[in-house]
Formats: structure tokens, sequence, C-alpha cells
């Protein structure tokens, strides 16, 4: 893993890097100086330890006998670029949009769910704008939410930036633009659970959620029977989606955040990108 990680990312890393130092107003020329006391496999090892383990920058400049600051540079450097790399859902195909989401299921003619989760984070300091924005109605915690889409057997196939854990999951769906991509693009057949509802008539039916309930008061013993035998059977249906929820919170990143909240979109796509290589080295009996 870490050897196909160094030679996909290694070339970006170092363009990007290129790119930096021409870009300034220098007295002398790129390359002169102090030579880096981090070569890339470190930076990229510096990178992979705290989303996995979450350890602090601290250590790892205990670790790498560096400054603290050289660690996250290194970290602020390589994130990004793992963030960008898209869930790999075949060794030819991968996914970094949510428009590309919906073309695979529908070429692939599989149904797709989706779910929001939540992540746990710092309340901002008193007297800042928007602490209350952070507090989910769910969990009263402060958090922030990303949406989870995964085929029929749990595979995650994408994840959302960050959100503040007071958007609804129905608002959020809809900033993505998930509502016109379903509506212009292929049939594709879309689980979702009751926070979603509404979605179905925006998009001619392609989200399927939970029956909703005709009688609130008093309902007949048929009809609650038959309710509660439709409720389940989309519950059947949709539940595997709790595996593209449950098996990136096995990264301690992901179980609960103690830095900055600015980071959490890259670290929440950067952990997607990375479990699919996870999943595969366990599968084949190695561990990452």
């Amino acid at each position: 893993m870490i050897a196909e990680l160094v030679a996909e990312i290694g070339p970006l890393w170092h363009e990007r890097h290129q790119a930096v130092l021409t870009s300034r107003r220098r007295r002398r020329a790129v390359g002169a100086g102090a030579t880096y006391k981090l070569v890339f496999v470190d930076r990229l090892l510096a990178t992979l330890v705290p989303l996995r383990h979450a350890t602090t920058h601290d250590v790892l400049a205990c670790w790498f006998g560096v400054d603290r600051s050289t660690i996250t540079r290194a970290i602020g450097d390589v994130r990004p670029l793992l963030a960008e790399r898209g869930c790999t859902v075949a060794p030819d195909i991968r996914l970094r949009t949510l428009a590309e989401v919906i073309d695979h299921l529908g070429a692939s003619g599989q149904t797709g769910i989706i779910d929001g989760t939540e992540v746990r984070v710092r309340r901002p300091a008193v007297g800042r704008q928007g602490r209350e924005k952070f507090i989910s109605g769910k969990n009263k915690q402060n958090a922030v939410k990303s949406m989870v889409v995964t085929d029929a057997e749990g595979r995650l196939l994408f994840r959302s930036p960050a959100e503040p854990a007071s958007c609804a999951d129905i608002t959020h769906a809809r900033k993505l633009g998930l509502v016109k991509l379903l509506a212009d693009g292929p049939a594709v057949e879309i689980l979702a659970d009751a926070g979603y509802q509404g979605l179905g008539a925006q998009t001619g039916g392609r989200v399927v959620t939970p029956p909703h309930r005709k009688f609130k008061k008093n309902p007949p013993e048929w009809y609650e029977e038959m309710h509660e035998r439709q409720r389940k059977a989309h519950s059947s249906r949709r539940i595997r989606v709790e595996h593209g929820i449950g098996h990136p919170k096995n990264w301690r990143s992901l179980a609960r955040h103690h830095g900055r909240r600015e980071h959490m979109s890259d670290i929440i796509q950067s952990v997607a990108g990375l479990l699919p290589h996870q999943q595969a080295a366990t599968a084949s009996g190695t561990r990452t």
C-alpha cells in the first residue's frame, strides 16, 4: 500500500512543490539552501499515522526528529492530495465526485444507498460566530456531518465534504446536487432513510424512503402490520450502508476529532480513499 501511494502521490507532491517554489520572487536558484529533513516517504507516513491512530504532531515530531511545525506543514501538504484521490471500486475505476458515482451506478445497474453520519468535534470558543451550528439535533453534541454513498453490498463509493451537524440530511443532499444529478442523469435507484423523505417526489421516485404513515392515531391492526412489514423490508435492503459508515470510524481520526474543524473535509475524504486499500490488504491476510 505504501509503495502504491508513494508512486501515485509522490509526483503530484513534487510537481506542486516545484510550482510553489518557481512562483515566488527569489534571490537564489530553486534547490539552493538547506536540504529537507523529511523525504516524501516520511511525509506520507507522518500523514497516514494521525489518520489511523490520531497521533499528535508533537509525538510525530519526536519520532522523526524534527520540529512540530515541520510535521504540521508536511501533513498540510500531503493530506489534500490524499483527499483528492477518491474511492477505488476497481483497479481501473476511481470515483471522486457524486456525479461520477451516479454515472457508475447507472452504468453498472446497481442500487445505491445513502445516509448521513457525524463525527464529534471541538465546540467553537465562546464569542465565535456560528457557535451553535455544530450542535447535532440528533445527538445534542458538537459534530460535523458527512453523506455516505455505498452500493448494495455496503462498499463505500463516496463521502461528501463536512457540513456542520445542524444541517439536516435532506438539506445536505440538496446542497451536494443529488436532486439534479438524479433528475438529469441515468435511472438509478437510491435507498435512503426517513431523513431524506421528500427527495422521492423531487427525483421521480429514484430516491426510495420508508413508507409514510397514513394513520397517525388509532391505526387499524391490518394497517399497522402492513406498515411494519414494509418498513422492515426497506430497512433490510439499506442496512448495508452501515458498513460504509462503520469501517471508516475504525480510523481514530473519525471516531472523534480533537483538531481543527476546517480540516475535517480533507480527513473524511482521505480516509474514504484509503479504506479500499485497507480492506484489500485485510482480505489478503496482511495488515495495514
